[in-house]
């Protein structure tokens, strides 16, 4: 009883490619045993005929002979061993065609034969379903794209009610192993399953797959109102897309392990597009090209890679040049490393200016390079502006990370010397005057500052947060506070991080400075011995825990390079065995900067650029035992290690620098839930803030009468349906399959929104469809049951598509134990690592543990501070849980909590009493007293007494009786979920009214009291 097939998916997903220009065929149709074939055998997979018919078609100068040449080094296998390396080879050939050489008029010619037409003229383009192939085995993939003859997307379909996506990536993993000649030429594979789409490149994993969201690139087709594969369809496959991502947005990386093939996502490759042309103004404007903002960890250093291979040969452009900017030497050997593997993209080798000298002879030319260089650079060595170097307008320059470096534009008079000193982008600006500026950064908008756009123009493009972690480019991140705190002087604190980070970006290391000494003041508690001790110590039992758990990798943050240094000396006298002598050997590094003038306990961990290479290298390999990492500053930034799921931060860090540092862990790697920040040096209030941006579920029947059976099957046949009251899905039931499909993505958003602000709403409807399922079982038989089969098989398929997006199983977003893992970082000092919830002596909320003697242990507790929010956070979850069915009490006892607490942060009374208040208010929680009312009519009781005036007009006892009838009154008039349907909630008001008139409750109050009244009855029947 599948309501839609796979069968039926498929042909719904080729005709939407006709629709697109493709000619359709069957397998039969391109079958070897036809009186013409267009390939010779089963297991060749390029339509060879084809492939001929368009090398003449499309290099009509290029003698026959040397197209079958041509013909011949495509289809002949090269790496038969390796099919990585042998679509890198291929790949290299539809982008710049096949070297041929041939006699014409007695000479030797030389041409490239043409695979492909990039303007989309004169191309052949075909969707083949069922196309049959042998090679270990014999498979036969669901639909193949093929262009000009040769096969460029394998497309794995399954039924919307049979298995899900994951299955599909499976049969496409076999056929890789099976049939690997089927992928020599690929460009992506598609899987879905009807309700998801993902799409990704020959090399990528399972979790790697990405969805793609926008047809035009401008527009996010919202979720569930349209199938995701209707979507990437019309987006992704239609024909001029892939000519795009097959030219322009892939690349072949290899860190010495062999190739891999990587392919843009939506979000990169639409902003490649809006980029081109902004620069292409700018060029001929102010040099304003403008910003992208992607959040980190979607993927910018390719991003930045795409744009410049686009940009280097963009005719328009004019053999340009390319500068790529960063403000750290790090994150200059990080980006440079990506595009140096990238080159096959670019069209020639980036080079790297080593120093300012270096830099004004490489960018001294009239066309192309790729230059990298930090922005420092650009600071004269002598005299006050920097000289210019070139004056062409094809002069690109692409700012990383663009943010304080780049807004120098100030003049600053030395008092001493009397010498106007210039900021950088200033500087920048001198050398290089009608070059075209685009800025990337990683920051969320409201982080980043006017600035950015002042100085580089409006956004060209923005991915936040949410969208990557919705997307599934990123996983979330979570936080835990295991608090090693310190007390810092509130005037130093607050100006902390930003004086430090001017001081270390305009001057030398060792330039003494008043923020150098508040930093060192500060940095000398945070490495007091006593402290590194405790914590090591915890960091060590933490991490051995998160590996039992889960495999992978962590960081350590530290505030300075002799603290980072202090903490690996006893991490290996804790564990000697994670010592390593080499840089291929040991468990834990440190990674960091220096010079020959540091002190000797820094000189084994001082790498050159080669050396800290191959340790980036080992800590990025999973299976390397390289486990954990000690930074400063490095690798805070543009360090891309997906294997990594746990930052420990004991650095004093905000705004800007958090984000990075902990987008560290925010990776997609197998099957990373999220990645988690552990808190030694009280970052909660920051780090919140951060987090904010992120974005962030019947009893067997026997021997029943089928006269019984029939009657239970129809009500619980209305009951389904009244969970689809105001949605019409009539097309779903007598519809073309094409038309019934298009019904689903509404009717599964119909269903969440019903239930956005009820946990249990998605499992009641699980429950009522799965009740359906069964009594439809039961009446099956008799023929009232059977017309209504397609209806139940809907009612199934949306049951089904929910599952897969795992709503009303249970999900636990983190929530809850994010707000415990908070509690207090700001009142606590002491050199003990406190975890908050083993302090605080409970799990979970739950009032039962707060018995006479754990409140009495509350008040005696040496951090009485964290005892106060350990206690707030349990009464917020009791008044929610206690008082869920009266809302007036729950108000009550709301604000009652709210004024304690904020008379305690306003340190109007100490801990100590505010405990105090707080468990007179937890025994009044479970301690009302009796009134003789249960739940329901005590509910009601409050809610017609809140209004003072009505109380005094009316007796306790009239209020009684009133509440008393008005639940007889709310259990008689309501159905199943009769609060959505309005002919019933506007009965329920006139009994409402009728009742309060009759019992003499004051007119004038009558009208805000039927509200409440109503908002109560809701609040009872939802239970």
């Amino acid at each position: 009883m599948a309501w839609i097939s796979e069968a039926q998916l498929e042909a719904h997903f080729v005709e939407s490619l006709a629709r697109l220009g493709y000619r359709l065929a069957d397998g039969t149709d391109v079958s070897p045993e036809l009186k013409e074939p267009l390939r010779a055998s089963f297991r060749e997979t390029i339509l060879a005929a084809v492939l001929l018919e368009s090398l003449a078609r499309l290099n009509p100068d290029v003698p026959k002979t040397a197209l079958e040449d041509a013909a011949r080094r495509v289809t002949d296998s090269v790496f038969t061993s390796d099919i990585v390396q042998e679509n890198r080879r291929l790949h290299d050939l539809m982008v710049h065609g096949v070297p041929v050489t041939f006699f014409r008029d007695g000479e030797e010619r030389n041409a490239r034969v043409q695979l492909i037409d990039w303007s989309n003229a004169a191309n052949d383009w075909r969707a083949v379903r069922q196309f049959d192939v042998v090679g270990k085995t014999a498979r036969i993939p669901d639909v193949v794209l093929f262009l000009n003859g040769l096969p460029l997307v394998v497309v794995e379909l399954k039924g919307v009610a049979g298995a899900d996506i994951r299955a599909a990536w499976n049969q496409i993993d076999t056929y890789r192993a099976d049939i690997p000649d089927l992928f020599r030429t690929n460009l992506l594979t598609v899987i879905s399953d009807g309700l998801h789409a993902r799409y990704g490149s020959l090399s990528a994993g399972f979790d790697r797959y990405m969805s793609w969201r926008t047809v035009d690139g401008t527009t996010l087709v919202p979720k569930g109102s349209e199938l995701e594969l209707s979507t990437l369809t019309k987006g992704l496959l239609a024909p001029q897309a892939l000519l795009d991502m097959l030219r322009w947005f892939v690349v072949f990386e290899d860190e010495g392990k062999g190739p891999i093939k990587k392919i843009a996502g939506y979000h990169q490759f639409h902003a490649v597009r809006k980029a081109c042309e902004t620069i292409l103004s700018a060029r001929a404007g102010d040099g304003k090209g403008g910003v992208i903002w992607h959040t980190q960890g979607s993927g910018k250093s390719l991003l930045m890679t795409f744009l410049s291979g686009r940009v280097m040969h963009h005719p328009a452009m004019e053999n340009p040049t390319l500068l790529v900017l960063t403000d750290r030497n790090d994150l200059d050997n990080q980006l440079f490393a990506t595009f140096a593997r990238c080159k096959d993209l670019l069209g020639e080798e980036p080079v790297q200016a080593d120093s300012t000298e270096d830099l004004r002879r490489l960018l001294d030319r009239n066309v192309g390079g790729i230059i990298f260089s930090t922005i420092q650079k650009f600071r004269p060595e002598t005299g006050e502006t920097f000289p210019e170097l070139t004056a062409r307008s094809n002069v690109v320059v692409l700012v990383d990370e663009a943010h304080r470096t780049q807004y120098g534009f100030e003049a600053k008079l030395n008092k001493e010397t009397g010498e106007i000193r210039h900021g950088l982008a200033y500087q920048l600006r001198k050398a290089l005057p009608n070059a075209v500026y685009v800025a990337f950064t990683g920051t969320p908008v409201e982080l980043v500052g006017a600035d950015t756009r002042g100085v580089f123009g409006d956004y060209i493009d923005v991915y936040d947060i949410a969208q990557a972690v919705s997307d599934g480019a990123t996983v979330p991140i979570y936080y835990e506070a295991r608090v090693a705190k310190i007390t810092l002087d509130d005037e130093i604190a607050a100006t902390l991080d930003d004086d430090f980070n001017e001081a270390t970006e305009m001057l030398a290391e060792d330039q003494a400075s008043a923020t150098a000494k508040k930093w060192a003041r500060v940095e000398a508690l945070v490495g007091a011995d006593k402290r590194l001790d405790t914590m090591v110590q915890d960091i060590l039992t933490h991490f051995d825990a998160r590996l039992e758990a889960m495999d992978g990798k962590a960081m350590i943050v530290c505030m300075s390079r002799r603290i980072c240094a202090e903490v690996y000396d006893r991490i290996v006298a804790a564990r000697p065995d994670w010592h390593g002598d080499t840089d291929d050997t040991g468990n834990v590094k440190v990674v960091m900067t220096g010079s020959a003038t540091d002190p000797a306990a820094l000189q084994q961990h001082i790498r050159s650029k080669t050396r800290q290479e191959a340790i980036r290298n080992r800590f990025k390999n999973p299976a390397d035992p390289l486990k954990l990492v000690i930074v400063r500053d490095m690798w805070l930034t543009g360090f891309d290690a997906p294997c990594v799921h746990t930052l420990y931060v004991d650095k004093p860090m905000k705004g800007h620098g958090l984000m990075q540092a902990i987008a560290r862990v925010n990776r997609v790697f197998r099957d990373k839930p999220a990645g988690l920040v552990v808190d030694y040096i009280g970052i909660a209030a920051e780090l919140k803030a951060a987090l904010a941006h992120y974005s962030q579920t019947d009893q067997a029947q026997t021997g029943i009468d089928e006269a019984e059976a029939v009657a239970a099957f129809l009500d619980v046949l209305d009951v389904a349906r009244t969970q689809f009251h105001g949605f019409d899905y009539g097309a779903a039931l007598h519809g073309a399959p094409s038309e019934r499909l298009a019904v689903l993505p509404g009717a599964i958003e119909h269903v969440l929104s019903q239930y956005r602000d009820c946990d249990a709403g998605p499992k009641r409807f699980h429950d009522a469809v799965a009740a359906l399922i069964k009594a439809y079982k039961l009446a099956s038989g008799s023929p009232q049951a059977t017309e209504h089969a397609e209806e139940v098989a809907f009612f199934a398929a949306v049951r089904s598509s929910l599952g897969k997006l795992d709503v009303g199983g249970g999900r636990n977003d983190g929530g809850t134990d994010f707000a415990i893992q908070q509690l207090v970082n700001n009142a606590v000092a002491s050199t003990e690592v406190v975890d908050i919830l083993e302090a605080c002596g409970f799990d979970r909320p739950d009032i039962s543990v707060l018995s006479d003697a754990f409140m009495l242990e509350l008040q005696n507790m040496q951090h009485r501070n964290l005892a106060v929010e350990a206690l707030k956070k349990l009464l917020n979850g009791e008044i929610k849980a206690r008082t869920r069915t009266n809302v007036v009490q729950q108000e009550a006892f709301s604000s009652r909590l709210e004024e304690a607490i904020a008379r305690y942060h306003n340190r109007s009374v100490d801990a100590l009493q505010i405990l105090q208040e707080l468990i007179a208010l937890a025994k009044d929680l479970r301690h009302e007293p009796e009134d003789g009312l249960n739940a329901a009519e005590r509910a009601f009781y409050d809610a017609l007494a809140q209004n003072e005036s009505a109380v005094h007009v009316m007796s306790n006892q009239e209020l009684r009786v009133i509440a008393t009838e008005l639940v007889s009154t709310v259990r008689n008039n309501s159905g199943v979920d009769w609060w959505k349907r309005e002919n019933v909630r506007a009965k329920m008001r006139v009994a409402i009214k009728r009742i309060l008139h009759r019992h003499g409750y004051p007119p004038d109050l009558a009208s805000e009291a039927v509200k409440l009244v109503l908002r109560q009855a809701e609040a009872l029947v939802v239970l």
